[in-house]
């Protein structure tokens, strides 16, 4: 969303963004030409009657799939956008990946020598599908300080308390103790679902760890996303969603979907990214609040 039209002089210094009817005057009149289609940026032909400018804020609303990205002059909205995030894609790139090797490994065919023992992690580093969020980031702030007169930086140093949104009510000892206190994995979910099949109440069978969204369908390990079901129910729901499994259980589903809590993979990754974007930030040398 462009609420108005960047414009550079012909030594390429950014000047005051101006109207699109103004833009569009200069441009019909052969003074500007187009520099830049996204962002919208304008080129003077010739030097500018008054260069003088004033100060624009860039500010940063991050976020794990969407971050948002505006240009601020005082109370004026001068360029807003929503930036995309492809953590997923690189996630699921990276695991397909990590299939071929394996499989090549297997077969005795490596052409290279292993790697995996000499290979470190600097402190303070970031999974690529994370750190892909912070360079997105970083690589809008210096397209858009090329084109507008960047003067600050406004970031949303956002934190989530994760033991809060999956218990409100929570407080004292049992913040600090967490859902496992006392309990192996599979110990918590016997108990939880008291010694029987999450899905169809056997009991007098051996039991296992269920994931409720497939590890397939991005489910992930959290105990939230885990129950325990006999082997044949276990195999029969392989990677269909629980509704879909359950289409003539409506209790079982209800008793499930309530015991199960939505995941958090969203709120981590911000939590995980929100300082080494502020780092990154205050690395460009504009002034960070």
């Amino acid at each position: 969303m462009s609420n108005y039209v960047l414009v550079v002089d012909q030594s390429r210094t950014p000047l005051n963004p101006v109207a699109p009817g103004e833009a569009r005057i200069l441009l019909g009149e052969g003074k500007a030409a187009v520099l830049r289609r996204f962002p919208f940026v304008i080129l003077l032909k010739q030097a500018a009657d008054d260069p003088q400018t004033e100060p624009v804020e860039v500010k940063v609303d991050p976020g794990s799939k969407t971050t948002g990205i505006a240009l601020v002059q005082g109370a004026k909205v001068l360029y807003g956008a929503e930036l995309s995030h492809r953590g997923a894609a690189i996630k699921a790139a990276l695991q397909a990946r990590r299939v071929l090797r394996r499989g090549r490994r297997a077969r005795n065919t490596r052409y290279r020598k292993p790697r995996f023992l000499n290979r470190t992690r600097a402190k303070g580093s970031l999974a690529p599908s994370l750190m892909h969020r912070v360079l997105t980031v970083q690589t809008w702030l210096r397209r858009l300080c090329r084109y507008a007169p960047v003067t600050g930086i406004a970031m949303e140093l956002v934190r989530f308390d994760m033991q809060k949104m999956r218990d409100p009510e929570i407080s004292g000892v049992a913040y600090q103790q967490g859902t496992l206190l006392g309990y192996e994995v599979r110990g918590y979910l016997l108990q939880k679902y008291s010694h029987e099949c999450a899905y169809c109440g056997k009991s007098d069978c051996p039991l296992e760890v269920e994931h409720i969204v497939a590890r397939a369908c991005g489910g992930s390990d959290a105990v939230c996303n885990l129950c325990i079901a006999c082997h044949a129910c276990n195999q029969r729901k392989g990677r269909q969603s629980v509704e879909q499994f359950l289409q003539g259980k409506p209790n079982v589903l209800k008793r499930i979907v309530s015991q199960a809590k939505a995941p958090l993979r969203d709120a981590c990754a911000v939590n995980s990214t929100r300082w080494k974007l502020f780092e990154t930030l205050c690395a460009s040398g504009l002034p960070v609040r």
